[in-house]
């Protein structure tokens, strides 16, 4: 048996320590079944999966029972991983200027044919929002080897009242301000909302501007003797754009810097003192910067309120760290195939997909801290990646799987007195008291 198999049992017994006695057992089938890509061929199909590893038909049940009913909680997992993780000591945050990145964003598990779904995603390849099971993630990046890592801190599952992803956006970002360290800062994208952000009481963030971002200045511009004195700042508008055939000008930088990366160099346009285009002087003030870059057509713009110590560059590499956080709905969905699922119970609903992405990034850990596998002989430059190490996962059969002793194992429950079978679910009719029951003719 390979060593990666032996670590990778060490590690999913460490994470299930908080689990119960027997729903442990039913999550380390899961997330074998994940690790190993069996949800792939089986198309998301939960019962079918359980079945390719070769156990018994009442494990099968046992594992789908441990996903709907068993006692335990996604953020007691995430947080024993994340104490897994630096056990270790093999992961190292990122820093630039002193401050560590705090990525955030929004990732949706497509259900278009789900009854009783009511929120919904955006995907670019229908070009509208479909219903789907939405999370928030909330992670910290760092290195691994050679790899760069995005570690979870929260996965936010949408409350019944949120209808809208907004909604789930603000309360997001709302306990990721609540989880951040003194250097941490927010690091998210265009979709959210710079708002919300401002008016979050001493959170530091970074988020990218949309293309035709305007802001004004937090100061008021002199007043020419004639008309309404000025309430609102200048406009700033940090890039040009086109108005009904007209060109806009953009409005003059404060200033600009520049730095070498390999044999480009990039520029970057400083904008200081802003507040919102709607706001006025004296409103939570912030700064833009615009960064441009050779190698991409369009510019980069990007907003913070971060302190001016912190250069255009540690801007530009913070907002690179975010892109970690696309590795995890990326390895979940697509390398072990949760894009697809077949369960439909108000818990199992929410349970899978979020067990798929600590399983996706158990696997890029694991992939990223061992030596590269190779899928065949023609993988001669190898690397470690989760794709690889799925691919010789999936070869193993899991009776030759060397389970832990101890605390993982089957639960020695008295269950003989309960009835089995379809008897044990099916459904009566509810009571109707006649003395109440209205009779029509």
């Amino acid at each position: 048996m390979s060593e990666i198999v032996y670590r990778i049992i060490n590690l999913l017994n460490t994470l299930l320590r908080s689990v119960p006695v027997g729903t442990n057992l039913g999550l380390m089938h899961l997330f074998w079944a994940f690790l190993s890509g069996r949800f792939l061929p089986s198309r998301g199909a939960l019962f079918p999966a359980l079945a390719d590893l070769g156990l018994s038909d009442d494990a099968v049940r046992r594992a789908s029972a441990a996903l709907t009913y068993g006692r335990f909680n996604i953020a007691d997992l995430v947080q024993d991983w994340n104490q897994t993780v630096r056990e270790e000591g093999l992961f190292r945050p990122h820093s630039h200027g002193g401050i560590r990145p705090v990525p955030v964003d929004m990732v949706g598990f497509f259900r278009p044919k789900l009854v009783g779904c009511g929120s919904k995603h955006y995907t670019s390849q229908a070009g509208k929002a479909l219903p789907a099971v939405v999370f928030g993630m909330v992670g910290a990046t760092g290195s691994v080897g050679t790899a760069r890592l995005c570690l979870p801190r929260l996965l936010v599952e949408a409350l019944p009242t949120e209808i809208r992803e907004a909604t789930q956006q603000k309360r997001t970002v709302c306990l990721a301000a609540q989880s951040l360290a003194q250097d941490e800062a927010l690091i998210v994208d265009a979709g959210f909302s710079l708002t919300d952000l401002l008016w979050l009481d001493k959170t530091r963030f970074v988020i990218r501007g949309q293309k035709n971002f305007t802001a004004r200045k937090n100061a008021l511009p002199e007043y020419k003797g004639k008309g309404r004195p000025p309430e609102k700042g200048d406009t700033v508008r940090p890039l040009s754009r086109t108005y009904q055939k007209k060109r806009i000008k953009a409005t003059p930088a404060d200033g600009s810097a520049r730095w070498k990366e390999g044999r480009h160099t990039i520029k970057a346009l400083l904008f200081d003192a802003l507040v919102l285009s709607d706001a006025k002087p004296g409103s939570p003030s912030f700064r833009c910067v615009v960064i441009l870059d050779p190698r991409y057509q369009e510019p980069l713009i990007l907003v913070t309120n971060l302190p001016k110590s912190v250069s255009a560059r540690d801007l530009w590499l913070l907002y690179k760290d975010r892109w970690p956080i696309e590795q995890m709905p990326l390895a979940a969905k697509q390398m072990l195939g949760a894009s697809r699922s077949f369960v439909f119970a108000n818990q199992s609903r929410v349970r899978l997909p979020q067990l798929a992405l600590l399983a996706g990034n158990v696997l890029s850990y694991v992939a990223a801290t061992s030596a590269p596998v190779a899928t065949g002989f023609w993988d001669r430059c190898a690397r470690p990646t989760c794709g690889r190490l799925r691919r010789m996962l999936a070869r193993l059969h899991f009776s030759d799987l060397p389970l832990p002793e101890g605390q993982i194992r089957e639960k020695a429950s008295v269950t003989a007195h309960l009835q089995k079978g379809v008897r044990a679910h099916r459904r009566k009719k509810a009571f109707t008291d006649p003395l109440t029951a209205r009779w029509t003719a």
